[in-house]
């Protein structure tokens, strides 16, 4: 086991050197994020959609999928994801970005008060479903990950929605960018007997297009994966904790029951907020800003259940204790129940 403790160690002291480096290049990450961005709808709008057929539809068209992209970004990198101990619950805006308020009253949920925990690495009570962040160095209402090539920070409780948002419009842009523009690409390839005659790099359209390319495929798997774990009522966490908890509740000769699960479509309304007792389903069309269905220290469970079935008392899976010794605890908190 020395051997094995050597390497666990070696392995997490780069983990966190690339913590590190990543957390400090990230606003970098986003400049240039912005860059291809603008540089891609450009293109676009330069080169593809006037050769589109029906001008009258297609041009208001694109420009709802760009606007969604764009503003659905700009969100989920400004918003903060939720920090345990922070302001809590932010007021519900009133201006163009926000959402009108939904009308009170609404659907019957099982909601139940969050257990609270006590974090070992920042010292925050915080509730259940809050994980603590490595580069943050805090603890995030319903951590999901750290994305820093992307955003620049995690993603939460209070970012989420826009998070799935953008790339679901990221991936429907790039997609329809590689399919319409597949013609041109071959003329700025000179591989068609037609001049380049758009006022837009050749060179810089085929880098463009192969980017596009690229994010199509990338981002549609990262996108399935992230609404599998929405309609499971899980966060990205939360899956692989689930996992180990369905394990061990097997060993025993039980079953694991998600307790957040819901069925897949109250999973989904309950995430982007909308149907009953929530903002309106045109919300989902609009890049605008709502606050979630909760506050992160109450949640919704399955009826008659206060926490998942198959966990016993101070089973729970946090973060880990990044000092502990391979194959230490696993818990990186102190319970209060």
């Amino acid at each position: 086991m020395t051997c094995a403790r050597r390497v666990f160690r070696c392995f997490r002291c780069i983990e966190r050197a690339a913590d590190r480096i990543t957390g400090a290049a990230g606003p970098w990450f986003v400049c240039l994020a912005i860059s291809l961005l603008a540089i891609g709808i450009l293109s676009f709008f330069i080169v593809i959609q006037p050769t589109l057929p029906l001008p009258w539809l297609t041009t208001p068209f694109c420009v709802f999928i760009a606007l969604n992209m764009v503003g659905h970004y700009y969100h989920v990198c400004v918003v903060p994801p939720g920090f345990v101990g922070g302001t809590g619950s932010p007021v519900h805006g009133s201006g163009f970005l926000w959402a009108a308020p939904p009308p009170h009253g609404g659907s019957r949920l099982n909601i139940v008060h969050a257990r609270i925990s006590r974090c070992r690495k920042c010292h925050d009570t915080r509730p259940e479903r809050a994980h603590h962040c490595r580069i943050c160095n805090r603890c995030v209402l319903k951590f999901d990950h750290h994305c820093p090539v992307r955003i620049n920070q995690c993603v939460g409780l209070y970012n989420e929605r826009h998070f799935v948002l953008f790339m679901a419009y990221l991936v429907f842009a790039t997609s329809t960018f590689t399919i319409f523009g597949f013609p041109h690409v071959l003329i700025a390839f000179e591989l068609r007997f037609a001049a380049w005659t758009h006022p837009f790099p050749p060179f810089l359209f085929i880098t463009i297009y192969i980017l596009s390319l690229v994010l199509s495929l990338a981002v549609a798997v990262m996108l399935a994966w992230h609404m599998w774990g929405v309609a499971r009522g899980e966060t990205a966490v939360e899956a692989q904790d689930h996992e180990v908890y369905a394990k061990w509740a097997e060993e025993r000769g039980e079953t694991f029951i998600n307790s957040y699960d819901l069925g897949t479509r109250r999973n989904l309304t309950l995430f982007f907020n909308v149907g009953e007792g929530g903002y309106p389903l045109y919300t989902l069309f609009l890049p605008v800003r709502l606050k979630p269905y909760t506050n992160g220290y109450a949640w919704a469970h399955r009826e008659g259940f206060n926490r998942h079935r198959g966990v016993r008392e101070g089973e729970e899976l946090t973060d880990g204790d990044d000092d502990e010794e391979y194959g230490g605890d696993t818990g990186g908190d102190d319970r209060n129940r």
